[in-house]
């Protein structure tokens, strides 16, 4: 069986990230495609790189326009427009050829409901930061990188989308929601498979970090998980890590 895969792209007036994270898109050699351009700007540069896109991909490009409210409003965008039997949004850069088509083997292979990865935070082509998960339990601080998590449709269409009065850590929550109750099985693939830029909305400053902390906060209490603090205490302990540890 060969997965129809939708990767949804936001964007807004940044045209040279957008080129680097969709020619990455257009390399990938899993060919049973959608790729979702989901632009909220006006951005004349932006216009030249989603031709690029269209001149490669053809009718396997969907761009939507129009301006958004936030990024969770853009990325909830993409996923209602979708028809893909997995989903995933991709803001950063594959850092194989592969990496796509090894993602959606592993959900193939073990019959499971999504998949996630390793994957490095990169600031001027040097690593700074690498998230190695592996599996784990949420009550421990652990949850799978967003940014290389990929689920089948249908779990969207149970747990809903994106909540979008959350500024900044509406993906932990969403997390939160489908894998708190162990009802969403997702495969692992131990390889880094995503190089994501340093300094994304959570990590960008401190105002903006201690935000995330109060919403990841937030989430868990919505989502039924209680004692919340053990986990909150368990997640930054796991983000520090990350920081020291050399592989």
């Amino acid at each position: 069986m060969s997965f129809k895969v939708s990767v949804i792209t936001t964007t807004y007036n940044d045209a040279e990230h957008l080129k680097s994270v969709a020619t990455k898109v257009m390399q990938q050699d899993y060919d049973n495609l959608e790729y979702i351009i989901v632009n909220g700007g006006e951005d004349i540069e932006t216009d030249k790189v989603i031709e690029l896109v269209r001149s490669r991909l053809g009718d396997k490009l969907k761009v939507i326009t129009g301006k958004d409210t936030g990024i969770y409003n853009a990325i909830n965008k993409g996923l209602a427009a979708a028809t893909g039997d997995v989903i995933g949004c991709c803001f950063d850069d594959f850092t194989q050829k592969s990496s796509l088509r090894k993602l959606v083997e592993a959900i193939e292979n073990e019959g499971t409901d999504g998949v996630h990865a390793d994957l490095c935070y990169v600031q001027d082509g040097k690593i700074v930061r690498r998230w190695h998960q592996g599996q784990g339990n949420l009550r421990t601080g652990w949850m799978p990188g967003h940014p290389t998590l990929y689920l089948k449709k249908e779990i969207y269409e149970k747990y809903g989308l994106y909540k979008e009065d959350y500024k900044i850590a509406a993906d932990y929550e969403f997390m939160v929601r489908i894998l708190w109750k162990k009802d969403t099985k997702l495969s692992y693939v131990p390889e880094n498979l995503i190089n994501m830029q340093y300094g994304g909305t959570s990590n960008n400053s401190l105002s903006a970090y201690l935000i995330s902390l109060k919403e990841g906060h937030r989430a868990l209490k919505e989502n039924g998980v209680k004692f919340a603090f053990i986990t909150d205490i368990c997640r930054t302990m796991r983000v520090l890590f990350q920081f020291v540890k050399k592989s």
